[in-house]
């Protein structure tokens, strides 16, 4: 007797999911890409294993996760995976007066994203130093310190991708708000060593978003395409405020559309920072994000 297969729900709602988890070998996943933050308490090890049981071909590594396990081991392990390294998280945080702490570090994020084959260093390039209020200062040490790890990144096949994020986050995340700045800061080097990061999340209210682009295609800037969408009411923490795709206010398809006819073709990278779904599987996490990617984005 065939015992029935449960019918797949979403999380973290609970509800019934309106489409079926697309199966290992699916070509509507053949783009869809895992940003590990999605399922930030798995280690690299269950994340690859993940990605592997759920027929998930990319994976977008984090720092944190790679030190835990040592560099070399990560490096091997993916290797071994065969899973595509979409981007490696993060680079950045150059504002502060002195730059010499961030420049080693940064050198050291490059170095890692090109020993595990990641073609794109994401850029979070930092806020206000604390009782700074000179924007345009901490913007131009920005400039200054891209200056010296471009030339470095390039060199090593690595590609700095500088990720504007929404207003709210200025003080003390990113001093780029609009993807309009992160392409007026990029085009100042070659578009092999910087390109931008664009994030559904962080660009999705600007009015200017489509123009900025198309933009970025015609100059070949598009570096990395992530997806997760905006829900309300925002937690206490808004760094945690993101939500599966479909479960709020941006058109993530719309902006998929736009990056595609602006000549980007390459892997959709889902990131989501949320403490309901960090608790929970992260099996099916990663099913709900594969249903979500073949409903909302595709």
């Amino acid at each position: 007797m065939n015992t029935p297969v449960p019918a797949p729900v979403d999380v973290p709602t609970g509800r019934a999911a309106t489409v079926p988890t697309p199966r290992p070998g699916d070509p509507r996943l053949a783009r869809f890409a895992l940003n590990q933050a999605t399922v930030r308490p798995s280690t690299l090890l269950q994340a690859v294993d993940g990605c592997l049981r759920a027929g998930v071909p990319a994976l977008g590594l984090w720092r944190e996760h790679v030190a835990d396990l040592g560099l070399d081991k990560a490096a091997a392990l993916v290797r071994r995976s065969g899973l595509r390294v979409t981007s490696y998280c993060r680079g950045g945080f150059l504002t502060g007066h002195d730059p010499a702490p961030a420049l080693d570090d940064n050198r050291r994020a490059i170095d890692e994203a090109a020993a595990l084959g990641a073609p794109v260093l994401v850029m979070v390039v930092g806020g206000l130093p604390p009782g700074d209020r000179d924007l345009p200062g901490a913007r131009d040490r920005v400039t200054d310190a891209l200056a010296v790890l471009a030339p470095y990144a390039a060199e090593r096949g690595v590609r700095l991708g500088l990720e504007p994020l929404h207003p709210m986050f200025c003080a003390d995340r990113a001093v780029l708000s609009t993807l309009g700045q992160a392409l007026d800061l990029a085009e100042e080097f070659p578009a092999h060593a910087v390109g931008v990061t664009i994030d559904t999340y962080h660009v999705w209210w600007d009015p200017e978003v489509e123009m900025q682009i198309a933009r970025a295609g015609r100059g070949g800037r598009i570096a990395l395409f992530q997806v997760c969408d905006w829900v309300l009411p925002l937690p206490s923490d808004a760094l945690l405020g993101r939500g599966m795709v479909g479960d709020g206010h941006i058109d993530v398809r719309s902006l998929r559309e736009a990056v595609e006819a602006a000549g980007h073709t390459g892997d959709i990278e889902v990131e989501i920072f949320n403490a309901d779904i960090w608790a929970a599987d992260p099996d099916d996490v990663i099913a709900t994000a594969a249903r979500r990617h073949v409903e909302h984005v595709l």
